[in-house]
């Protein structure tokens, strides 16, 4: 009887699309330091950085587990928030009232509130029929919400008008980078609870709904948020441009958004060739069979779709105190959800290490498409008055920033005809 020789691990092979790509970006990222310099290619750099931080998060999502977020926006402005409200000054007009205990008071009654409700939804466990238990939990939602919001309106209008908002608690910028995180992941299991029951295309029309209203809630929010008034400028966790320069301060902040990228590819690398990355690459592939064997099918896309949100409060944050404001109205879903979308299709789903790539290509595209349709613009009119005696049409700034949408909808589009699974398609190992 001879023996059987076991099965040899394939070699790995050399990265090679890998090493080309990244080093065309490589290319592409000097050849901007050199058409617009240092200064303004870090800031690009920058917030390319941030919307990577985005597109992980929905690549885990996405990639792993087949949820389609179509409310990347909403989770972002959540980050947003948060890195404004605990990092700017304490405003002395709001605390030195008696508005924080009114307003504590009226959060109180809607939380006692919105227990009630929830108690009348269980009433069924002593005997009450179903359907009358509805009626109960309806009539009691609508009539206290109407008691509660009455109260809080007499109060947030106190507010604007004595102090104009509430503040900030002036804590270091980092602190509201990790709330950020936490506040989303909080709102993304509230939301799972409810919607990652549904097929794919319901979850993207319910994920989209629900940022479009955490957009109206913080818009229309003035004493919490001034709304449309904005909040700026936010403070930097690293020194500003006042103390180092613009150079300087924003290289620093690269560098903090470039450990932070480290470390979440770090983690999410050795999740996803763990036991629970399999798992939960079983589940999005077969879930019927992930269920017959003894998987919790909701537990486990619960966890992913948490997770996935967190890095986008993170994301978010990061990325508002950048910018260095908070505007409600700033967040849109071309910027905020389509592009991160872009960004995930164009790397490849699933793949960590080219949705990096993806976020930082697409966002330096999305950059660059402005200056350079202005620039053949401006050589058309030029070629069109010298040669034919055209009149140069106005408002070419404008419409060479409208050349944005039709180069990212060109890309994608031909992302998907040539290379549907994006440029560094998600590796599986099939074991033997």
């Amino acid at each position: 009887m001879t023996d059987t020789p076991r099965s040899q691990p394939p070699a790995r092979r050399f990265p090679r699309r890998e090493v080309i790509l990244f080093a065309a970006l490589l290319v592409a990222v000097l050849g901007v330091y050199a058409m617009m310099g240092v200064a303004y290619s870090t800031r690009m750099l920058v917030e390319a950085a941030c919307y990577a931080i985005l597109a992980l998060g929905l690549t885990i999502q996405w990639g792993y587990a087949g949820q389609f977020n179509a409310g990347v926006m909403g989770f972002v402005a959540l980050g947003g928030f948060a890195a404004m409200f605990f990092s700017i000054p304490v405003n002395d007009a709001f605390w030195d009232s008696e508005l924080p205990g009114e307003l504590g008071l009226a959060l109180l009654y809607l939380l006692g509130a919105a227990l009630v409700v929830y108690g009348a939804t269980k009433l069924d466990r002593l005997g009450v029929p179903k359907r009358l238990r509805t009626v109960i939990a309806i009539v009691l939602a609508v009539v206290l919400y109407l008691a509660v919001i009455s109260v809080l309106r007499g109060v947030t209008g106190e507010i604007e008008s004595r102090a104009g908002f509430i503040g900030g608690l002036g804590l270091p910028a980092w602190t509201g980078w990790i709330v950020g995180g936490m506040l989303a992941g909080g709102i993304g299991y509230f939301i799972g609870h409810i919607c990652l029951g549904l097929r794919s295309d319901y979850l993207a029309i319910a994920t989209l709904g629900i940022a479009e209203i955490i957009k109206a809630f913080l818009k229309n929010s003035d004493w919490l948020t001034r709304g449309t008034a904005t909040v700026s400028p936010l403070p930097w966790p690293t020194p500003g441009a006042g103390d180092l320069g613009f150079v300087l301060s924003r290289s620093l902040y690269l560098s903090v958004t470039a450990v932070m990228i480290a470390a979440i590819f770090f983690l999410l690398h050795r999740a996803y060739h763990a036991p629970w990355g399999r798992m939960i690459r079983a589940i999005r592939d077969n879930e019927v069979s992930a269920a017959a064997m003894g998987k919790d099918i909701n537990r486990r896309r619960l966890e992913i779709f948490v997770l996935g949100c967190i890095l986008m409060g993170i994301g978010g944050a990061a990325l508002t105190s950048f910018n260095g404001i908070f505007d409600p109205q700033g967040f849109l879903p071309l910027n905020h959800t389509f592009l991160v979308l872009v960004m995930v299709i164009l790397g490849g789903p699933g793949n960590n290490l080219g949705t990096i790539f993806g976020a930082v290509a697409v966002y330096l595209i999305w950059i660059m498409s402005e200056p350079l349709a202005l620039f053949l613009m401006q050589l058309a009119v030029s070629f069109g008055e010298g040669v034919f005696g055209w009149d140069a049409p106005g408002h070419l700034g404008s419409r060479a920033l409208q050349a944005r949408v039709f180069v990212i909808g060109l890309l994608i589009t031909l992302v998907l005809r040539f290379a549907p699974k994006g440029l560094l398609p998600e590796k599986v190992r099939h074991h033997g």
